[in-house]
């Protein structure tokens, strides 16, 4: 077997984290060969309950889990990591501004960018799932500069696979007929699902989504609605936040960054936006559909076409992009 991956995820005592690890410590993520050392950090108030996670892994007995770290220490946590799952944030609380949590979070990923920046491998991949995911990543990513910047991203395969599925629902398709759905910009409500580029195997003949479902005034209209406010509804529904469904794709994203993507596929990721790609200004933390080489490599899907419905949804929430970075980067401590 491989030499342990050393794995790092925040927020371990919570419900995504519940979801999570169990997925990661069996081998759906890294392989059925690759053999773990799984690193779970949380604040002390929460330590009880992380222990009570840790005692249920253990019960898991899972042959490629051969150590467990439990902790609150930031220094223990990321020293040596090879992945970082940051999954913990500061959730927007009733009656809390916006530029409250925003100062809340750059607080947070702040000391856990200098930690990686210190700590961490020079290799280490880091995943930021906290929301406000986009922003969140842009400052542990400012504050760790001794870490590559294409080895930040932040997750918008959720979006992704709830996009997926409304067109495989309308198709009676399986959720795999469907792909290269494009996720452009923030993990929010502003966030643009775009299934122009999309294809759906039918019967073995791939059709474009827009032919297949033959009907834009849902892909234009409901289908992105859907999608921008899914995770809304399911708290309305739950009165908790997507938990399956988020530790499912952060298990899709970390496998395709590991292993690289499918043949003839591409996934949407946050990343940053260093080129000018697609007219998205520079600077931000921003989702859009990348290749990933065996090597774990990502490079932007060129040459897609834009229209002009598809633009004005690409610069708004690029503009609420540009709004949160202002106001986060105000708040770190230089």
């Amino acid at each position: 077997m491989a030499a342990p991956l050393r794995v790092l995820v925040t927020g371990a005592a919570g419900q995504i984290a519940y979801s999570l690890l169990y997925s990661i410590g069996k081998g759906d993520v890294f392989g059925p060969e690759q053999t773990l050392e799984l690193v779970l950090l949380d604040i002390p108030q929460m330590m009880t309950v992380l222990g009570g996670v840790v005692m249920e892994l253990q019960d898991c007995s899972l042959p490629l889990v051969q150590k467990i770290t439990e902790t609150c220490d930031v220094k223990e946590a990321f020293t040596d990591v090879d992945y970082a799952v940051l999954v913990g944030a500061m959730p927007r609380r009733e009656g809390m501004e916006r530029s409250d949590l925003l100062k809340a979070n750059v607080k947070i990923f702040e000391s856990q960018g200098k930690a990686i920046d210190q700590f961490a491998k020079k290799t280490v991949k880091v995943l930021v799932v906290g929301n406000p995911a986009n922003t969140n990543c842009l400052v542990c990513m400012k504050c760790a500069p001794s870490i590559p910047q294409e080895n930040f991203s932040c997750m918008t395969r959720l979006d992704q696979n709830r996009a997926q599925a409304q067109i495989a629902n309308r198709l009676s398709v399986a959720c795999n007929a469907v792909k290269k759905v494009t996720i452009w910009g923030n993990h929010s409500s502003t966030q643009f699902p775009d299934a122009a580029h999309a294809v759906v195997d039918i019967d073995g003949q791939q059709l474009k989504a827009p032919e297949a479902v033959k009907d834009d005034d849902w892909l234009n209209g409901e289908f992105i609605k859907t999608v921008q406010v899914r995770g809304a509804s399911i708290i309305k529904a739950r009165k908790l936040s997507s938990a399956m469904s988020a530790a499912k794709a952060i298990c899709d994203h970390l496998k395709d960054w590991h292993f690289g993507t499918s043949e003839g596929s591409w996934v949407s990721m946050g990343v940053y936006s260093d080129n000018n790609q697609y007219g998205i200004p520079q600077g931000l933390m921003y989702s859009m559909p990348v290749d990933i080489g065996k090597d774990g490599r990502w490079t932007v899907v060129q040459g897609l076409s834009i229209s002009d419905f598809a633009r004005e949804k690409m610069d708004l929430t690029a503009k609420e992009l540009l709004d949160e970075k202002e106001v986060a980067f105000k708040f770190i401590q230089q």
